[in-house]
């Protein structure tokens, strides 16, 4: 058990009585026994498809995958359900290695146990209901751990496709409820276009809705708290009166520039998660993964928006990074190299925590 080193020596000890020696060498087995407890070294995760009834029978060629029953909707790319296909924790659902070694899987900035971020994408063949999500303070103060900010990038985009990403300028709560029961609550949406390699932010409180067109990356705070506003006729449960207390008016929601650096764009650096695409010459070290100003021993995850890529080192053997595909760094991670196997595009995310 994690953060417990002397009651595993000590275990291991009592069962294996000839092995006991001098000082110095019961202190190199107890180093080694805390090594292999607290190191954790990069895995590789199970996709898991998530049914949506705005979804498609078919994924590919995203994915290698056809719908056997409901539509598939949302790809989880590391949801707590998602297993772990490689190495040491390979066959352990993601959720319960948080809940057994959270530090090592978070490192010491960490101000939550639980897996941070809940990363995701989304294939809308028809419109998202209009929704809305809770920031933290009114998701604790119905019984749920976080709120939800979240972003969208484009990893693709139709002519034409679009989303709805916060009000317009001067709308009223009045008219978003007049909107919702008379069905023109569109009317009232900041509708914003979609090209390949936008990023719009989405902070809690903002009315939005995703429509068809694009396929988009999702990152957000792990939470599943959603309440929908309005749903097209779909015989779905509606949650106007929290969407209501919920909603912002005005938010920060919208198209987030990117910043160009040497080694790495940057597409989203908020409160909760940056998102940012790296630069893969051939091979590139772990060490230069994380940029300058963040701490070096914190929680990533590398995905390949195209191309392969495999991570390789001390310690752990080869793991490999398929187009669409999701690898978890622990903040207890060995060195590696991220080596490009060919047109690897290189999203990196990782949580940001509160400085106060």
């Amino acid at each position: 058990m994690l953060g417990a080193p002397g009651l595993a020596f000590e275990t291991w000890e009592t069962a294996n009585p000839h092995a006991r020696g001098s000082s110095n060498d019961k202190i190199t087995r107890m180093a080694e026994v805390e090594k292999s407890l607290t190191q954790l070294s990069p895995f590789r995760i199970e996709p898991s498809f998530v049914t949506r009834v705005w979804g498609y029978r078919d994924l590919s060629p995203w994915y290698d995958r056809v719908a056997q029953g409901d539509p598939l909707g949302e790809v989880w790319l590391n949801g707590d359900d998602c297993v772990i296909a490689t190495g040491a924790q390979a066959g352990q659902t993601l959720g319960s290695l948080f809940g057994s070694a959270p530090q090592a899987m978070l490192g010491q900035a960490a101000t939550s146990t639980g897996s941070p971020l809940l990363i995701k994408m989304i294939f809308a063949r028809e419109k998202l209901s209009v929704q809305v999500h809770p920031d933290d303070a009114m998701a604790r103060k119905y019984g749920e751990p976080r709120g939800k900010s979240e972003c969208w990038y484009a990893l693709a985009a139709e002519p034409g496709a679009k989303v709805a990403a916060g009000l317009k300028l001067g709308v009223t709560l009045d008219q978003v409820k007049a909107g919702i029961h008379d069905g023109t609550l569109e009317e009232s949406l900041n509708i914003l276009p979609v090209s390949a390699g936008d990023m719009i932010y989405v902070d809690a409180g903002t009315v939005h809705a995703i429509w068809p067109g694009s396929i988009l990356l999702e990152t957000q705070q792990n939470s599943d708290t959603t309440y929908r506003m309005f749903d097209y006729g779909r015989p779905r449960e509606l949650h106007i009166e929290k969407s209501l207390e919920a909603t912002r008016l005005v938010t920060r929601a919208g198209k987030i520039p990117p910043t160009v650096l040497s080694d790495r764009t940057v597409l989203i650096d908020v409160e909760n998660f940056r998102v940012e695409r790296l630069s893969v010459e051939g091979f590139r070290s772990s060490e230069t993964l994380p940029a300058k100003l963040e701490l070096a021993h914190g929680l990533s995850y590398l995905f390949a928006a195209a191309g392969t890529g495999r991570l390789d080192g001390e310690g752990f053997g080869p793991v490999d990074l398929p187009a669409r595909g999701m690898v978890a760094v622990p903040a207890t991670s060995p060195a590696f190299m991220v080596e490009d196997l060919g047109g690897l595009d290189l999203i990196r995310i990782a949580p940001n925590w509160p400085t106060a």
